[in-house]
């Protein structure tokens, strides 16, 4: 199960990570966020060791999604030593998450 991380962790668990970090933004009250939730269990487990899959509820963590400008929900972010290098918002298929983001991690 994907770990959470708010404001006052995202920074060690993510900005600080030796490898990349797949961040699902999401909000409750969010259909399409309980839509893709399995999906992003479904890949932490899939990319254990490869890829850290955290989730970050926007009422828990409003300064980091402020900072990266989160304008909706699910929004999912690839960081790769710290930095954001791909960005999906919305729901997407597990292939479509694949392909855009983890297939290059």
């Amino acid at each position: 199960m994907p770990s959470t991380v708010n404001d006052s962790t995202f920074d060690t668990e993510v900005r600080q990570s030796t490898i990349p970090v797949l961040v699902d933004f999401w909000g409750e009250n969010c259909p399409p966020c309980v839509m893709i939730a399995p999906i992003i269990e479904e890949l932490g487990r899939e990319y254990q060791g490869k890829v850290k899959i955290v989730k970050a509820n926007v009422s828990e963590a409003p300064q980091t999604a402020g900072a990266l400008d989160i304008m909706a929900v699910p929004t999912l972010i690839l960081f790769r030593a710290g930095e954001e290098v791909n960005r999906h918002m919305g729901f997407a298929p597990k292939d479509q998450i694949v392909d855009k983001l983890l297939a290059n991690a």
